[in-house]
């Protein structure tokens, strides 16, 4: 049923490819895969493969995937993608030998994709749970790892009739999870090959922390006619539901300065904040040292620099928790500044440990927002103890990396 179900999906990716541009990249991305393995993959060295669904995916596996470069070069590095969203970004990626799309999880295709790669480990990460690779990796007897796991009891492993998709958690030689919680619902079920090593996520915005880029023009933006009592906020990938939340505040407020790197950059979205805004803004593409000065509003449109700029707020706003959930939130608490984002945010643990610990807010509507701002505008030293816990909660998170490969015969 399984197998037919993935046969079925890959036959709509297939038919609906002429019109959907992900679907079409998907489809040509995929077919590409067995090509580039036969070209690219050293016979004689040995590969840890490591799957990330996408681009956060990839972000919390990159801390592993550079320290193992780093530490053993006696291995190279698989690195795949099943959405175009992460591939088309790091199809480049250097840290890895070989970068390809994950083909579809059909018999057939998972042994054509085994028998090229030769993988002599496995690295899945958070949430990946396909049946025939794993199945088929446990009968070679390759070992396979999931790193930064969470489960939640709603999940379909969980569930009355979950009992044959649950069998894919016994393939695994170890679940690495991010936190008891996790470990305690999986040892309801009988699953106990477990370790609580937290979320390797905390190591990889660590490391941009550390590494962090200038970006010269938004530093004049925001320090060019710096007055006492200003504020800058970075509202980083934020959607329409977002901008109509918190444009209107900004629009007010002459003491806000606001830098907008919204979730996506196309022309038309664009155009509909600048139409919403009522103060003085500029594109970071059309900024030059002149134009900036008196602007109150940066339009961050290009990707790549938003974990930087974090570092030029007062306070973030992450966007997506008007929609299907917030976007990453460590990326700004690592500059000790507190972040704010809507309602759905429960999936995230992240989220609610920032929450818990006062270095994050979450807002319901654009009133909520508006009084949210008002007490921290008004009262500094609210602003800086917030700022302050949420940077102190991503430095005591550190150190699921080293735990993780520590744990792991290399």
């Amino acid at each position: 049923m399984y197998s037919l179900i993935i046969h079925l999906y890959a036959f709509f990716i297939e038919l609906i490819s002429p019109f959907h541009k992900k679907a079409r990249l998907m489809r040509l991305g995929q077919w590409k895969t067995n090509g580039i393995l036969r070209e690219k993959i050293d016979r004689n060295a040995k590969y840890i493969w490591f799957h990330a669904s996408s681009l956060g995916e990839f972000e919390q596996g990159r801390p592993l995937i550079e320290k193992i470069k780093a530490e053993h070069p006696e291995y190279k590095i698989l690195l795949t993608f099943f959405s175009p969203s992460g591939y088309e970004v790091r199809k480049n990626y250097g840290g890895a030998d070989v970068v390809c799309y994950l083909p579809f999880d059909t018999p057939y295709r998972v042994k054509k994709f085994l028998d090229l790669s030769k993988p002599v480990m496995a690295i899945f990460i958070k949430y990946e749970f396909w049946d025939n690779y794993l199945s088929e990796l446990k009968r070679r007897n390759i070992p396979v790892y999931i790193v930064s796991a969470i489960f939640r009891k709603e999940q379909l492993f969980f569930k009355w009739y979950g009992g044959m998709y649950r069998k894919v958690l016994s393939y695994f030689t170890h679940i690495f999870v991010q936190d008891d919680a996790s470990r305690e619902l999986l040892s309801k079920y009988g699953v106990t090959n477990v370790s609580v090593f937290g979320d390797t996520r905390f190591d990889r915005v660590q490391d941009v922390y550390k590494n962090t880029k200038q970006v010269p023009m938004v530093d004049l933006f925001v320090n060019n006619n710096r007055s006492d009592n200003q504020l800058t906020m970075v509202a980083g990938s934020s959607w329409q539901q977002d901008e109509e939340v918190y444009l209107n505040y900004f629009n007010e407020h002459p003491e806000l300065k606001l830098i907008i790197a919204p979730h996506e950059i196309h022309k038309d979205h664009l155009m509909h904040i600048e139409s919403m805004l009522k103060r003085p803004s500029i594109r970071l593409s059309e900024a030059t040292e002149k134009d900036i000065k008196g602007k109150s509003c940066l339009i961050v449109d290009s990707f790549g620099l938003l974990s930087s700029i974090y570092r030029y707020g007062d306070l973030a706003y992450i966007g997506g928790g008007f929609g299907a959930g917030i976007h990453n939130v460590l990326e700004a608490a690592v500059y000790g500044i507190p972040v704010i984002f809507g309602p759905k945010y429960q999936k995230f643990k992240e989220a609610r440990d920032l929450l818990q610990v006062g270095g994050a807010f979450s807002i319901t509507d654009e009133k909520a927002f508006e009084s949210k701002m008002e007490e921290l505008s008004t009262y500094r030293d609210l602003l800086e103890a917030a700022g302050a816990a949420a940077g102190d909660f991503v430095k005591s998170n550190i150190g699921a990396t080293n735990r993780i490969i520590a744990s792991i015969p290399l």
